[in-house]
């Protein structure tokens, strides 16, 4: 198995670990504490999902052979983001992570439960997707108009990087985040002092609670994205490359490790999709037997990088929200105009597409459950009233 090793993978699996979790931590962060949880909650949460996707993808990767990348559910972390608290708390959302979490184990080993989440129509699992994420879309331009020194530098790192190598982008945009909060942001006295107290790792057990409007509002439509958004297009990366995995217990896997990770605030472990083509592309290795290396040296980096999230948590605390929700926002960008094209591509499913899209991004809440899971339905009993139509004029 290591003679299997190369520099090339070692250096790619670095690289895709920094990118993996540079580039979305801030939307997981945004997600957790959107659904109630304290900075500590948050950053233990953090570093459940981070050591349990680095666990996860050397076990699967090791086991399989294949470059089998994890992350977590970035489209999961918008949705939270813009759920809102529910009945019960932080407490309650971790009571639907767990839920969430054996739903996807369920999905893995009960093949008629996979097929029908596949079976989602696709423009209306875009049209959630794209609904949800677009609040957050919105916070960097919010934050150019709440201080134009401390937000512009961030969105012209972003622009100017995304020019030229569309990878590095938001590294970039987070590295003038860093800059900002060092020479921008007035730090309250004893700041530094706090910061360095945060070096160890934060593990914060909460104990669940289960309430109706927690699973319907967060456990069902994280469920949902995560299968739609992650999964199933992480399976499509590998088949892509050239690989053949068995999906279901890939998914049992994932599922399980998110059950390991949410008593301690993590939402959900997915496959990777934009991650996997990192570690399953010829960059990663010529040789395709050999690439498995490089999603196992990701999940080393990823546990490395999980036990240093109260570090990482703790400075972020020192800006002004809005910062953070900018960096999370031109995360997303990407995923918003992906989703948003698929939603609106065909002509059939416009209107569908349109109403899911609408009633997801205008944050309404019917009987304490959220917009997401009224636009996915609405939405599809309007695909279903205008394919009856259509039949009835035939």
């Amino acid at each position: 198995m290591f003679k299997d090793l190369s520099f090339q993978s070692f250096f790619m699996g670095c690289l895709t670990a920094f990118v993996g979790f540079a580039s979305s931590f801030a939307v997981v962060l945004q997600g957790l504490k959107g659904v109630g949880a304290s900075d500590f909650e948050a950053a233990s949460g953090l570093m459940a999902l981070s050591v349990s996707m680095g666990v996860c993808a050397i076990v699967l990767s090791a086991w399989t052979k294949l470059p089998v990348s994890i992350a977590w559910s970035t489209p999961g972390a918008a949705l939270l983001a813009t759920a809102g608290t529910v009945e019960g708390g932080f407490a309650a959302a971790v009571g639907a992570f767990l839920v969430c979490g054996a739903l996807i184990v369920i999905a893995g080993l009960f093949r008629p439960l996979g097929r029908a989440v596949a079976a989602i129509p696709a423009p209306l699992a875009n049209a959630m997707l794209s609904g949800v994420i677009l609040g957050l879309c919105f916070a960097p331009f919010k934050a150019i108009a709440f201080d134009p020194k401390l937000g512009l530098p961030i969105l012209v790192a972003w622009a100017a990087v995304l020019a030229f190598k569309r990878l590095y982008a938001v590294p970039a945009a987070l590295a003038a985040f860093a800059l900002v909060i060092a020479f921008g942001v007035d730090l309250p006295e004893g700041a530094v002092a706090s910061w360095t107290r945060s070096l160890a790792p934060p593990i914060e057990l909460v104990i669940p609670v289960f309430t109706p409007p927690a699973l319907v509002s967060i456990a069902l439509p994280l469920f949902i994205v995560t299968m739609a958004s992650q999964n199933i297009p992480g399976i499509a990366v590998l088949k892509v490359n050239h690989y053949n995995p068995m999906p279901g217990p890939l998914f049992a896997v994932t599922g399980l490790f998110s059950l390991f990770s949410a008593p301690f605030g993590g939402h959900v472990v997915n496959l990777a999709a934009i991650t996997a083509a990192m570690c399953a592309g010829e960059d990663a290795h010529p040789d395709p037997g050999k690439r498995y290396w490089a999603a196992i040296i990701a999940g080393v980096g990823y546990v490395i990088l999980g036990l240093a999230a109260g570090a990482v948590t703790a400075f972020v605390s020192l800006a002004p929200p809005i910062l953070i929700q900018a960096v999370a926002g031109l995360a997303l960008i990407g995923a918003f105009s992906g989703s948003a094209v698929a939603a609106f591509k065909e002509p059939e499913t416009r209107e569908a597409a349109a109403v899911t899209f609408l009633i997801t991004a205008s944050g309404v809440t019917f009987a304490g459950i959220s917009g997401a899971f009224w636009g996915l339905v609405t939405g599809g009993l309007m695909m279903a009233l205008l394919k009856l139509a259509r039949a009835s004029k035939k």
